[in-house]
């Protein structure tokens, strides 16, 4: 995400240039800009910063590294674009007023500065939250996905017809197992960690009584399956 961040930087400079070339390029009549007035350079400056803030809060959200965190920070370039653009009109319009007092600027100004601050930080925030959210659902998920795949693995992997059945018997109890783990489950899941290894062994070496250790298996995930709707 952060190689495509300066596409965005090229289009954010593009558009700060022209800000400035209309401002300071355009004559003074057509317009009526107030060049000399406090009121103008007041607007000026806070627009400025609206650009700045624009940038850092893009910034943010661009140096992710997945896409999926990317769209959760989305909100934080809507938000800050949204606000520099009513602080471009509002500004705009603040300088070109003649005689508008300077307090009148300074509030119009820090009214929409003050809003686009909270509500970056709320979205910020609320970005963050899901994003720890995410990420501890998936340490929850890990064990019954990851036990998945290798089951998956072992019934590719499997010589004969009879060890393919074997397999995909013990694939399918793991893979409509309960996917979230709990801290109540750690010795069960151990134990089907263990016996799965033996069980996989046997597969491919092509020793041991693979029945057996199926049926052994496959009890074990059915207890650490009950077990777990009694810990919800």
């Amino acid at each position: 995400m952060r190689n495509k961040f300066k596409y965005y930087i090229a289009a954010w400079a593009i558009l700060f240039v022209i800000f400035h070339v209309i401002v300071f390029v355009t004559p003074n009549r057509t317009l009526e800009w107030n060049r000399d007035g406090s009121v103008f350079w007041i607007s000026y400056i806070f627009i400025t910063v609206a650009f700045v803030g624009q940038l850092v809060c893009a910034y943010f959200a661009w140096k992710e590294d997945s896409s999926k965190k990317l769209f959760l920070k989305l909100p934080l370039i809507t938000i800050s674009g949204t606000a520099l653009v009513v602080s471009i009109i509002v500004g705009t319009v603040c300088m070109i007023i003649p005689g508008l007092p300077a307090w009148v600027g300074v509030i119009c100004c820090v009214l929409i500065l003050g809003f686009q601050a909270v509500a970056v930080i709320k979205a910020a925030a609320a970005a963050d939250i899901v994003s720890d959210m995410d990420e501890a659902l998936a340490q929850k998920t890990f064990f019954i996905k990851s036990l998945t795949l290798k089951a998956e693995d072992l019934m590719k992997r499997a010589n004969t017809e009879e060890t393919k059945a074997v397999c995909k018997r013990v694939y399918e109890v793991i893979r409509y197992s309960d996917p979230m783990s709990n801290p109540g489950l750690t010795s069960e899941e151990s134990q089907i960690e263990q016996k799965f290894e033996e069980f996989s062994h046997a597969v491919i070496a092509g020793t041991g009584d693979i029945s057996i250790l199926t049926d052994e298996l496959v009890l074990l995930v059915e207890n650490r399956n009950r077990k777990c709707k009694l810990l919800k």
